[in-house]
């Protein structure tokens, strides 16, 4: 009997030691029939501090190697704007599922999340179709629409493996000069309100474990498009009823639809680091708006808070930021994290909270049991039903400024079209920044229809072309198609929005031919147009359209009736920028809401 006794008290120890390190593979956290909250306490549970900190750092694809996810426990990757395996869905789907396989293979396989800017489309990856920015759909007042662009974005990114996407971003622009005035609805709550609840259905979907819905980021939280002077990554200065007033209200309406992640913001507010900000981060926005997703860091943003690192770490960490994107600093961050932890200047219980609301969403998302890409989404890329629903952005977003003499639409009995400017024939220029590359590129960088394509499918008159503004004489019609190169971020910042003298030059040259003119704008904001204004018969807003340029030809020869309002108000100079409705002697060259129809 003693031998018996021996031997089950052996057997007891040896079983509670390994209790601390083998994992339950029969239920608990596997089991996927108890609840998310259920699975996450088990999960947990048994997690050690270095698993956790692992889960709560997000480093860039171009960082990690062969074991990196599976040495460091870590929680997410993403694609930085432009860093791509390669041209092919299936080359991001064989990338995404081999980290997906190193994280499997850690002591309790925890699958990561996986996050890229598909910020108007699945706009890193050739082929995939690329809608109009933010503020061409501002300008459809159509949140239906703008439902239906997130949900096939979605499929799009899910069909590659990823399943989170940084969008929808929903500031508010306040001042035109902002080099990411185009990310914005507009520049009132009002439209950001409108469409942002319809992006986060679109995205997510019913539910997140559906194959072809991805998880949103509401962004950037908060103030980002009030800066002063519009400068990238600077400093709202507004009261904290000016904040909540027009700032606010279109995050409570994506915690409504239950957005999954929200990003901080790289801005201040009144001078202090949103980053750093718990009264922003926590006690408004996770304990006054009960959001219950995530937050997420932007791009090595903590290194912008004051102090030493360690400082960083911890401030940013006790602010209410959950998940920390170190692109390339993993190796400092999570040492310095455990450093802060084990010090007590970051308490275990902030950890866990920040562990848990991750976990919650991989659970909610479906990771743990289909963790590797649904390749049966391949063939949904770029399809032709999705491109249409693209042109139909572009036709619904295009804003009808001017249209004396009835320039517009071009009559069908008009035997020859004369068509110049550079972003006539340039897909890169009229998909402006966050396209194949972060600043956007020039030329033919993936598939699609360049507004002078789309013409010549949509009209039978003859179409000529010369990009400098040459050789109109003959022709009953000339079309410029003239405005921005592409630009994302800081690098967008403007101090003029004056028209280049190349576009100045572009019309001058029409107009010596003695045709009518039509000003096709491709910008990402309202450009200064007085250099140009009483040279041209007709002025037509075409935004940043994307790969569907045959939609800019559909107004333009009358198959769609314009319908698009300004999401933003429209200076006539320089000198009235930063101009918003509702402002004192309020006196745009167009007004907020302003659009004709023929």
């Amino acid at each position: 009997m003693k031998y018996f006794i021996l031997f089950f008290v052996t057997f007891l120890v040896i079983s509670c030691g390994e209790s601390n390190t083998a994992v339950d593979t029969e239920g608990g956290y596997k089991n996927p029939n108890l609840s998310t909250q259920a699975r996450v306490d088990d999960l947990l549970s048994q997690m050690t501090l270095e698993e956790k900190v692992g889960q709560m750092t997000q480093i860039e694809r171009s960082s990690i190697e062969e074991t990196t996810i599976k040495d460091y426990f870590l929680g997410s990757v993403l694609s930085g704007g432009g860093s791509s395996p390669g041209t092919s869905p299936e080359l991001w789907a064989n990338m995404y599922d081999q980290f997906q396989e190193q994280a499997l293979a850690t002591r309790l396989g925890i699958p990561i999340i996986y996050g890229v800017d598909a910020v108007h489309g699945h706009n890193n990856l050739v082929g995939a179709v690329i809608f109009p920015h933010n503020i061409g759909l501002g300008a459809t007042r159509n949140p239906i629409l703008v439902e239906q662009i997130a949900a096939i974005t979605a499929k799009e990114v899910a069909a590659t493996g990823m399943d989170w996407t940084f969008a929808p971003a929903i500031p508010i622009t306040r001042d035109e000069r902002w080099g990411r005035t185009y990310e914005a609805f507009g520049e009132t709550s009002e439209l950001a309100e409108m469409m942002v609840a319809a992006a986060v259905r679109g995205y997510q979907g019913i539910k997140l474990s559906d194959k072809a819905t991805i998880a949103a980021c509401a962004k950037h939280f908060i103030g980002d498009g009030g800066t002063e002077f519009g400068r990238d990554q600077g400093n709202t200065v507004v009261d904290e009823a000016a904040l909540r007033a027009l700032h606010l209200p279109a995050y409570r309406d994506a915690i409504y639809e239950n957005v999954a992640t929200i990003m901080a913001s790289y801005s201040s507010w009144n001078g202090d680091k949103v980053h750093g900000s718990k009264y922003l981060l926590n006690d408004i926005l996770k304990e006054e708006l009960g959001f219950e997703g995530f937050v997420i860091s932007d791009w090595a943003a903590i290194n912008q808070l004051p102090g030493n690192y360690e400082q960083q770490v911890a401030g940013s960490i006790n602010a209410g930021i959950d998940m920390i994107m170190v692109p390339h600093d993993y190796q400092d961050f999570i040492p310095t994290l455990i450093k802060v932890v084990n010090r007590g200047q970051v308490s275990v219980s902030r950890i866990d909270d920040a562990v848990r609301r991750i976990l919650n969403v991989k659970f909610d998302l479906g990771l743990f049991e289909n963790p590797l890409t649904d390749r049966s989404l391949i063939q949904e890329i770029g399809k032709q039903e999705h491109r249409d629903v693209g042109r139909q952005a572009v036709r619904e977003s295009m804003v009808l400024l001017k249209n004396e003499n009835a320039a517009l639409p071009i009559k069908n009995t008009v035997t020859k079209i004369h068509v110049s400017g550079k972003n006539a024939d340039d897909l890169g220029l009229q998909m402006g920044g966050w396209s194949i590359f972060w600043q956007g590129g020039s030329g033919d960088i993936t598939q699609g229809t360049s507004i002078l394509e789309g013409l010549r499918a949509e009209s039978n008159a003859e179409i000529t072309f010369n990009k400098d503004g040459n050789g109109g004489n003959g022709a009953e019609i000339a079309i410029a198609v003239i405005g921005e190169t592409p630009y994302a971020e800081g690098a967008g910042d403007r101090e003029n929005l004056a028209l280049s003298s190349e576009d100045v030059q572009v019309i001058r040259r029409l107009k010596a031919s003695g045709i009518p003119i039509v000003a096709v704008i491709v910008s990402g904001r309202p450009l200064i147009l007085d250099a140009i204004i009483n040279d041209v018969d007709a002025i037509v807003a075409a935004w940043l359209p994307g790969t569907e340029g045959g939609g800019v030809a559909d107004v333009l020869v009358g198959n769609y009736n314009p319908t698009g309002k300004l999401p933003i108000s429209w200076p006539r100079r320089m000198s009235q920028v930063p101009i918003n409705v509702g402002d004192a002697n309020y006196d745009p060259l167009y007004a907020y809401g302003f659009g004709l129809s023929y």
